[in-house]
């Protein structure tokens, strides 16, 4: 897991240092980030599902 950070760092890095404008390195980032946000949120989303089926199957 650390050695795929370590090369997606190394790739972002070079993508905003040959970047043509602010609004791409802005871009970049926004690109590079909301997909981890997403299964976060996903994930937290389905733990909250499943942790409330539960209780309402003990009923």
């Amino acid at each position: 897991m650390k050695l795929f950070l370590l090369l997606q760092n190394l790739s972002i890095e070079e993508k905003v240092k040959n970047a043509p404008d602010s609004s791409y390195e802005v871009g970049l980032f926004i690109g590079t980030y909301l997909p981890f946000v997403l299964l976060i949120g996903l994930a937290y989303f389905l733990y909250y599902r499943a942790k409330k089926r539960k209780i309402s199957d003990k009923n």
